[in-house]
């Protein structure tokens, strides 16, 4: 994933008749090696896949806008698409959060926060994020919640940042342990893509 360009890459090729757009959305520091597995498990003939490759270093939201402008793009060549999953893990699940109140889109659409830093207005340098205060129709909100004391990127910080308490979102808490092993910060997609793939 690491050589693939900025900006929303395709992951194989397409008939142009899926009628699932599936995008994954990469956290900070992120070679993409974790999303191998959950995209193989999620990913179906039905399924156009991408990735989003984008600067982590810097704000999240000229990315975000970003993402809006070429997800339009992909639609106009998938004129088949009944259903938008978009997936983001930790600073990417700020990502996808950040679009939540403005979707626009009629397509019904779910949008995935995974171990999402979420749950209160914080700041990066001259980055701010507030969370979203409503959900728009046709679209799902889900959070999944990595344990707190397990999440090498949450466990030193007193409060869990995960938590937005957002009505109509549904949340699901993750277990303690993933095949055998604990399950911290970037397992938790894995987790997540057993849960909700393969997409159909």
């Amino acid at each position: 994933m690491s050589g693939l360009n900025m900006g929303l890459q395709p992951l194989e090729k397409f008939t142009g008749k899926e009628n699932i757009l599936l995008v994954s959305v990469h956290g900070s520091k992120s070679e993409g090696y974790e999303w191998i597995y959950p995209l193989q498990a999620l990913d179906t003939e039905k399924s156009a896949t991408f990735f989003y490759r984008w600067d982590d270093r810097k704000c999240y939201s000229s990315s975000a806008k970003k993402l809006i402008f070429y997800l339009k793009e992909v639609l106009k060549g998938l004129p088949d698409t009944e259903r938008v999953v978009i997936i983001g893990h930790s600073y990417g699940g700020v990502l996808v959060a950040s679009l939540v109140e403005g979707w626009k889109h009629s397509l019904s659409t779910e949008m995935h926060s995974v171990a999402g830093p979420i749950g209160s207005p914080f700041s990066r340098g001259s980055c701010s994020f507030n969370p979203p205060k409503d959900i728009p129709d046709k679209l799902t909100f889900y959070q999944w919640r990595t344990q707190h004391h397990l999440d090498v990127a949450f466990r030193g910080l007193k409060n869990d940042p995960q938590n937005l308490d957002l009505i109509g979102s549904k949340v699901t808490r993750l277990p303690e342990t993933y095949r055998g092993r604990r399950l911290g910060h970037n397992w938790s997609i894995s987790w997540v893509a057993d849960e909700l793939g393969p997409l159909n």
